[in-house]
């Protein structure tokens, strides 16, 4: 949104003016309560608006993926099972690579929208562009000899061949991929939030007529159902893309596509890596933990149950990421604006938020375990085992109120590499031997399995607190000033020709 002069304000009307108002508030010292509350309920308002649409995006663009594979379902259960492993062996695990690539575009762009250095936002999703091509290419070839993968993970012949054959129609898709997300959290860095969902939510609409037409009425068969997934992710990039070039929002933060693009890569590749990396461990260790219930003496009932909670959780996450993809925006404007003590506020209110929200969730979830164990299958046996381990699901969104969270805060704050490294040891080093133990030497089999995750989470939560306990905020608000310094002198010395459009 732009003023008469032509400078970009934010779409979060007023909040420069008032966050400067609350800097200077608490730099003053203790402040009472009455004016605490009130600038929290601030930022609580700050945080919703931006939130509610994210979450939308999140959850739409989600379902994309489930309205195939509910679609699939019909084609019969073998059809099903080779969707199902393509969709956690292989596209999941490229997801996870786009997705922590384009963080990086959230930490710099978030940042630098805060420090008003808007020409610099169009440089880096250039940038992040190309290195999301690169990397789409180079993991084309795993989805396109994906077989010998999926034979890996004791799957049949036949369902391997089916999730091969899937795979190869979602080439497309991880084109979609390398393109959509860096403009999302383009996007989402400005505050330009409310355009996407809407996007989201007709392109879900188009993507559900689609799939029965593909589906039901021509009857394309598993090809078919890949292709038009790929389709309908074309849709929401070209889209995506159009309101880029197009709306007035994006004039002083979309300049053209630029040579400059090609300038610089090495230091934005580093980050990019840090946040593929922290990302990717963690999606990872969620499908490792349901692939590795296929090594169980009973592996059909406990796959299914499995899946049945980890869908659960993945709804759950959905919603999380949306609150965290917000509170990344807040922190990282205001970092740029060099608000530190704004920006701790934001971290507070958003991990209070979180906490609350699936606090009450664990509530019900453990409640209704029962009724919601039987939404998603008629068999007694996996009614049963879901049943069971639905209080250790309650656990997991318990933590999953916080968790997520304290990632966004990493995003915007750029401690990839930190979260990395704290993933490795928290997940692979902790998580997954107590998982196998539990799982595969005592007689918990699944549920044990599941233990272990939590045990994971756990010490990747608590030490994530400590950190963000112990952070020095005015000593990130000079790293955030010293990266955009950087960015700033190379878009300055590094000439390069434009192309407007």
């Amino acid at each position: 949104m732009e003023s008469s002069g032509g400078v970009t304000e934010p779409l979060l009307v007023d909040v420069d003016e008032r966050s400067r108002e609350v800097e200077e508030l608490f730099a003053f010292g203790k402040v009472q309560c009455r004016e605490l509350t009130r600038v929290g309920c601030w930022e609580s308002k700050n945080l919703w608006r931006l939130s509610w649409a994210s979450i939308i995006v999140q959850v739409f663009n989600f379902t994309l993926s489930l309205v195939t594979q509910m679609f699939v379902g019909h084609l019969g259960a073998t059809a099903l099972a080779g969707v199902s492993v393509a969709n956690v062996g292989v596209q999941g695990l490229a997801f996870g690579i786009m997705l922590g690539m384009a963080s990086a575009v959230q930490t710099v762009c978030g940042q630098a929208f805060g420090a008003k250095k808007y020409s610099i936002m169009g440089i880096v999703l250039q940038k992040a562009m190309i290195l999301h091509v690169v990397m789409a290419v180079a993991l084309g070839f795993l989805y396109w000899f994906s077989e010998p993968l999926f034979r890996l993970v004791r799957q049949s012949d036949e369902v391997s061949a089916i999730g091969q054959e899937y795979a190869r129609g979602l080439v497309l898709q991880l084109l979609a991929y390398a393109i959509y997300l860096p403009m999302q959290r383009f996007l989402q860095a400005q505050n330009i939030i409310n355009p996407m969902a809407y996007l989201a939510l007709a392109v879900f609409s188009f993507h559900l007529l689609l799939s029965w037409v593909v589906m039901s009425v021509l009857k394309c068969g598993i090809l078919g159902a890949a292709l038009s997934l790929s389709f309908s992710w074309w849709v929401l990039v070209i889209s995506t893309g159009l309101y880029i070039l197009l709306s007035p929002s994006c004039r002083q933060t979309w300049t053209g596509f630029s040579l400059k693009a090609f300038t610089g890569l090495w230091p934005y590749l580093k980050l990019t890596v840090a946040s593929a990396v922290m990302l990717c461990l963690e999606i990872w260790y969620n499908q490792g933990i349901v692939l590795l219930t296929g090594f169980l003496s009973n592996p059909d009932i406990s796959l299914d149950s499995i899946s049945i909670l980890a869908n659960y959780l993945s709804w759950d996450m959905m919603i999380m990421l949306g609150l965290g993809n917000a509170g990344s925006v807040r922190i990282g404007n205001e970092l740029g604006a060099a608000h530190p003590r704004v920006a701790k506020l934001a971290v507070v209110v958003v991990v209070g938020t979180c906490t609350v929200i699936n606090s009450i969730i664990a509530v019900v979830v453990f409640v209704f375990r029962v009724a919601l164990s039987e939404l998603y299958t008629s068999s007694d046996e996996v009614i049963a085992m879901v049943s069971n381990m639905m209080p250790l699901l309650s656990i997991s969104i318990f933590l999953n109120g916080i968790q997520p969270i304290l990632s966004g805060v990493a995003i915007a704050s750029g401690w990839q590499a930190v979260v990395a490294y704290i993933n490795i040891g928290a997940y692979y080093f902790v998580g997954l031997p107590i998982g196998c133990v539990l799982g595969f030497k005592t007689s918990l089999g699944v549920a044990g399995i599941w233990w272990g995750m939590i045990i994971g989470v756990f010490v990747q939560t608590a030490t994530l607190i400590v950190i963000t306990a112990r952070t020095n905020w005015n000593r990130e608000v000079d790293k955030a000033i010293e990266r955009l310094t950087k960015a700033d002198d190379e878009d300055h010395l590094n000439g390069g020709a434009v192309l407007a459009l």
